[in-house]
C-alpha cells in the first residue's frame, strides 16, 4: 500500500521536530507511533508522567471506554452531551500504553510480534477445539 503523507508548517508554535513539520499519515507503525509520542511529549508535554501516574491515566482512559461500549452496546442510556467517540476513547489508551512503553524502554513492535508468537504457540487449536465457540452466531 502506497503511503501518502502530508506536511503543515507549523512554525513559531515552539522548538523542535514537531514544530518544523506536522505529518499527518493514513497508516504509521507502531514504531512510528511511539516515536510521534515520544516527540510531542518532549515538545508539549514537558516530561513523561511518572509510570505510577500513567498507569493511573490508563486505567482512567480504559474507564472511558467501557463507558462508551456500555451506552453504545450495553443497556445503559447516554446522558445529554454523552461524547460516545469510540475510536477517539480507543486511541486515547493506545497513547497512553506507548508512554508507558516509551519511559520503560519497551519496543512494542517487537513485544507485538512475540505476543503473536506465542499466542500461536499456545492457543493455535485451543478456540477451533472449544465447543463454546462452536455453532454459536
Amino acid at each position: 500500500m502506497e503511503r501518502r503523507c502530508f506536511f503543515r508548517n507549523l512554525n513559531g508554535m515552539g522548538k523542535g521536530f514537531l514544530a518544523e513539520k506536522h505529518y499527518l499519515c493514513g497508516t504509521m507503525t507502531i514504531q512510528e507511533a511511539q516515536e510521534r509520542v515520544d516527540a510531542w511529549i518532549k515538545q508539549y508535554g514537558v516530561r513523561y508522567f511518572s509510570e505510577l501516574t500513567n498507569m493511573a491515566v490508563l486505567t482512567e482512559e480504559v474507564g472511558e471506554v467501557a463507558r462508551v461500549i456500555a451506552r453504545r452496546y450495553g443497556d445503559q442510556s447516554s446522558k445529554p452531551g454523552d461524547d460516545l467517540d469510540l475510536a477517539d476513547e480507543l486511541a486515547d489508551v493506545m497513547w497512553v500504553v506507548m508512554c508507558l512503553a516509551n519511559q520503560t524502554g519497551i519496543d512494542l513492535d517487537a513485544a507485538l510480534e512475540r505476543n503473536f508468537a506465542k499466542k500461536t504457540s499456545r492457543d493455535s487449536h485451543r478456540h477451533l477445539d472449544n465447543k463454546k465457540l462452536i455453532n454459536q452466531s
